[in-house]
């Protein structure tokens, strides 16, 4: 059994949950800012999240629902997801995204994650506080991806990691094989492969042993 740990925003989904919350709050561009810089190991990971989070509060309940149901799975991303799970691996999401995001939309496409390591905005009188919480805003994803490998009795060198961004950065150093989904130029280098397809992804995987071949 391998350990498969993927992101979720600009990876398994090409969704990015806090534009779209933004755009609901009317908040999109100054959003869209804070992300970038981010990505792009500008500013960390944690300090970008509470300033978007920030950004968001007094978005009505609704309205935030209304995101979470507007994210959406890229193609071929739970066909890839269902292989491995059928092939006996262990599939994660380790996200600095939100919860119910992650979990709308694995459910609108009949996908299942073994595991999911996630984010949350919390609400208080129907409306986003302005804050958020979990264990992905202060932590580290190399961290998440190591504690659940040894939960599983599965060696590092056993393990699979799929990102994009600067805070996929630390499970991409330190897992067994890396992959980079059309990955920004500061995450490139740590990769062992780059792909921007989950078909593509699907072959690199089968390439080492980690899938067996498509039928």
């Amino acid at each position: 059994m391998s350990l498969i740990a993927f992101d979720f925003d600009g990876t398994l989904s090409d969704s990015e949950m806090t534009v779209l919350l933004a755009e609901r709050a009317g908040v999109a561009d100054e959003v869209a800012e804070i992300t970038e810089r981010a990505m792009n190991d500008e500013i960390s990971y944690a300090e970008s999240l509470y300033s978007r989070a920030e950004l968001l509060g007094g978005l009505d309940e609704t309205a935030a629902n209304q995101a979470f149901d507007a994210v959406r799975l890229r193609p071929g991303a739970a066909r890839l997801m269902k292989r491995l799970r059928a092939d006996g691996h262990h599939v994660a999401v380790l996200t600095g995204g939100f919860e119910r995001g992650v979990e709308r939309a694995l459910e609108r496409e009949g996908a299942e994650a073994d595991t999911i390591v996630a984010n949350r905005l919390p609400i208080a009188n129907g409306k986003l506080t302005g804050e958020a919480e979990g264990p992905l805003i202060e932590g580290t994803k190399d961290d998440a991806l190591e504690e659940l490998a040894a939960e599983l009795g599965v060696p590092m060198a056993s393990t699979v990691a799929v990102g994009d961004g600067a805070n996929d950065l630390p499970m991409l150093e330190v897992a067994g094989l890396s992959v980079g989904f059309v990955p920004k130029p500061a995450v490139r280098p740590v990769c062992d492969a780059v792909v921007a397809s989950m078909y593509r992804l699907g072959k690199v995987l089968e390439a080492h042993g980690v899938l067996s071949e498509a039928e």
